[in-house]
């Protein structure tokens, strides 16, 4: 995209030596990295809850999908707090559907998505539990699903609980053995969980040796 201005909307009488010369005309080139159409968005929510209802599912899941894409494109800006109202906004859509068509709903890939990407980004804001929390509603959905073992594993090892982010990285590595991520995170756990019971046998022994010199 090309955009014209006249000096008096750009650098005006004085430019901007030495760069721009004096009562200069500017062409700004603009070069669109990325788009997202909200229009179907904006209409869906300018609609009262009752017409939103209604709205074929096509439509519903279409407007959740954006909204996930704009969670993700915050994401992928590091924007962690933006990204994680974006996916809550897409889950609370897909939750205020009527219940007779929960099942339509829970047979596509959006709520495990939605979860997931949420589960990350609790992750990525230091919120452990949070991040736990929507593992595990993963998990409910899809109980084998190998990135839901895999953020609850992450979820633990941040929490500092060794022996469950053990059991569930097994687990996930059970389902994709040559998973880099999978195996990395395993090496890291075996070093935390070494370096946690060196720590608790030295405060045993300085407690036993307290002990001994009463």
């Amino acid at each position: 995209l090309d955009f014209l201005f006249l000096p008096a909307y750009a650098y005006g009488e004085m430019g901007c030596p030495p760069l721009i010369p004096p009562v200069a005309t500017v062409l700004y080139e603009v070069q669109v990295l990325d788009f997202l159409d909200s229009a179907q968005v904006d209409e869906f929510f300018a609609m009262s809850s009752e017409e939103q209802n209604t709205v074929p599912l096509s439509t519903l899941f279409n407007v959740v999908d954006t909204e996930r894409s704009f969670g993700n494109h915050c994401f992928n800006q590091s924007r962690f707090e933006d990204a994680k109202d974006r996916y809550k906004q897409a889950v609370t859509l897909l939750g205020n559907r009527e219940m007779e068509e929960k099942r339509s709903i829970a047979a596509v890939q959006l709520p495990i998505y939605l979860t997931l990407s949420l589960s990350l980004t609790q992750l990525r804001l230091d919120r452990p539990l949070k991040a736990l929390e929507y593992g595990h509603k993963a998990l409910e959905i899809d109980p084998t699903n190998t990135k839901a073992l895999f953020r609850c594993g992450q979820a633990y090892l941040e929490l500092f609980d060794y022996e469950k982010a053990q059991d569930y990285h097994t687990m996930a590595q059970a389902n994709k053995p040559f998973d880099i991520d999978i195996n990395n995170l395993l090496r890291k756990l075996a070093i935390c969980y070494k370096d946690y019971l060196d720590k608790e046998k030295e405060m045993c022994f300085k407690m036993c040796a307290d002990f001994v010199k009463k």
